[in-house]
């Protein structure tokens, strides 16, 4: 019988599944809040995609967790992120070397080989400047919705510099902007500059080398993706749903791992 393979990323603040058949097509993916438990939130989504795609546990050849959470999951095996998100970028677009992702709590830089080996990785895990957790500190902030930054921030005329990278100085700076009169649209402009000069300081610890892939929840922020794309002076490549390619990878280590597969 054909076996299907299983993904889990639990993130700190998403969890996301992937599930994929013998020959690496996607079957089904899910994403939701990580909430209080990740754990419970990713057993109950597996349950779920497997009985919305007609599966149950026997299908199943392999499951591989990664992601902030990932020793919580009965997985048959634990990898980390950086390696399962390399493998998903390599997969999804071959020509990659560079995987620039913003998750909710970190960021990271990650150089591969042309065969999706990594090579060099930096990581940004000790502040939340430069993530999605800043993003929605600025978004209550200023009275918007999270999803709404990219699209305002994409209407300024005159951008609002914010100097602080801290992101309690940075909500104080962005209150004082509002309080002077400053358009929205300018201040978000200025909050997606300061993101992307954040991770782009990474990205000059290791270097980039084309072709560069934007991931995480981040990447569908309009506003973050043009600034990055200034800052960097690179194009970046976005999955259609870049908050699931580590799960993806995920999901195909667990298919070369099965005795199956």
């Amino acid at each position: 019988m054909a076996k299907i393979y299983i993904g889990v990323d639990i993130g700190s603040l998403t969890v996301k599944v992937v599930l994929i058949d013998q020959e690496t097509e996607m079957i089904a993916y899910d994403t939701a809040r990580a909430g209080y438990s990740g754990r419970e939130v990713a057993v109950q989504m597996v349950a779920k995609l497997l009985a919305e795609s007609g599966l149950s546990r026997e299908d199943v050849g392999g499951t591989v967790a990664t992601g902030y959470g990932r020793i919580t999951f009965p997985a048959d095996r634990e990898v980390s992120e950086i390696t399962c998100q390399a493998r998903g970028i390599h997969h999804l677009f071959p020509t990659a070397r560079t995987i620039i992702d913003i998750g909710g709590q970190d960021s990271k830089v990650i150089q591969m080989l042309p065969n999706g080996k990594v090579v060099d990785f930096a990581m940004n895990d000790k502040c939340a400047a430069g993530t999605g957790r800043f993003l929605e500190v600025m978004a209550s902030a200023l009275e918007i919705s999270l999803h709404d930054i990219g699209n305002l921030a994409e209407t300024s005329r005159n951008p609002t510099a914010i100097s602080s990278f801290c992101t309690v100085f940075a909500e104080s700076e962005v209150i004082t902007h509002v309080s002077a009169g400053k358009p929205k649209e300018d201040i978000l402009a200025g909050v997606c500059a300061s993101v992307a000069s954040r991770v782009a300081s990474l990205a000059q610890r290791i270097g980039l080398v084309p072709d560069l892939v934007f991931t995480g929840g981040v990447a569908r922020n309009q506003g973050v993706l043009a600034a990055l794309r200034r800052q960097l002076s690179h194009p970046l490549l976005v999955y259609s749903e870049p908050s699931i390619t580590a799960a993806w990878g995920a999901a195909l280590m667990a298919s070369r791992q099965s005795p199956s597969a």
